[in-house]
């Protein structure tokens, strides 16, 4: 298991491990090629992932309001998971996150995704039922 830096050129190869890992992204604005290499540009740091053979397998992207460390977009391949990936991606989000002077570590996980809410149970984080999400979009794409 090899945990490196991902870079523009790892592109295609992220959005096959999120269309086969199930998570939904905004290829037209969001997530596009284009938007990505711009949030790569200005934060190398908090794009990683496991390869294994060469092959990306988990990836993870942070982002930072300056106050806590966001742990956004965890996906591993549905043929490695429960092998370390997930818990490795955590671990060093957590490492680069305090290198970046945070210690808060959170987390947003839809309500019926069971498996990743024990993930991060046994990772040591505290779910809050008390806190209501909300969000205001210019449009869907982003």
């Amino acid at each position: 298991m090899e945990i490196r830096k991902l870079t523009i050129k790892d592109y295609a190869a992220l959005t096959e491990l999120w269309t086969k890992a199930g998570l939904s992204f905004k290829p037209k604005v969001r997530d596009s090629r284009e938007s990505i290499a711009a949030q790569l540009k200005a934060y190398p740091d908090f794009f990683f992932g496991v390869f294994e053979d060469g092959k990306l397998v988990g990836a993870i992207l942070l982002s930072s309001d300056l106050r806590r460390g966001w742990i956004n977009r965890l996906a591993v391949d549905p043929d490695c998971r429960r092998c370390g990936v997930a818990k490795a991606l955590i671990a060093e989000a957590e490492k680069i996150l305090r290198e970046k002077g945070l210690r808060i570590f959170c987390v947003q996980i839809e309500a019926d995704n069971v498996a990743s809410k024990e993930l991060f149970k046994n990772c040591g984080y505290v779910e809050h039922d008390d806190v209501i999400y909300f969000s205001k979009r210019d449009s869907n794409e982003v």
